[in-house]
């Protein structure tokens, strides 16, 4: 198999890379900045919202542009790991670029609903770094399905409110 066969389907165009890269930079700016993350009344005290630029991007631009900004999420998060376990790419980068796949697919099979769209692409980096988290032995189970519940349940109501507003709002300016 050639290179040009293997890469065929795989097309981005001007546009979808430069949405990758405005997007890709939004995440970095909102963990730089400490933007990202919403005080929340919970044992954890924040929500982040840093995962929002990668379910934006896979429902405004497909799959691929979710999968990008989520990796630039991901590697962002991996270069900048305070815990031992964002120290491990699979946990950092690997659910992340998930992100916005999830939610493309969810928009686009679920009546374009961009909050369905959203909780999901939200579930899918909790779920999926808590997962990972706990298969790799970071965690105990016990303590990933608590920080799931405590933890993730702030996280896709601020994602789901954003995202319906900002996918709303884009839609009416004719995005």
């Amino acid at each position: 198999m050639n290179r040009d066969s293997a890469l065929s389907g795989f097309k981005l165009t001007t546009r979808q890379l430069a949405i990758s890269g405005m997007l890709g930079a939004i995440a970095i700016i909102l963990g730089v900045t400490r933007l990202g993350f919403i005080p929340v009344p919970t044992p954890a005290g924040h929500a982040t919202i840093m995962h929002i630029p990668a379910i934006l991007g896979g429902i405004l631009e497909g799959p691929i542009v979710g999968a990008l900004v989520g990796l630039i999420f991901g590697v962002y998060s991996f270069l900048n790991a305070t815990n031992p376990m964002f120290a491990d790419p699979l946990i950092a980068i690997l659910p992340r670029i998930f992100i916005g796949v999830a939610a493309y697919y969810s928009y686009k099979y679920f009546w374009k609903n961009s909050a369905i769209a959203a909780a999901l692409g939200t579930l899918t980096n909790t779920l999926g770094v808590l997962g990972l988290a706990t298969l790799r032995g970071y965690l105990p189970i016990k303590v990933s399905a608590s920080i799931a519940l405590i933890h993730g349940t702030p996280e896709v109501v601020v994602a789901t409110l954003l995202i319906f507003v900002l996918v709303k709002a884009l839609k009416r300016a004719g995005y």
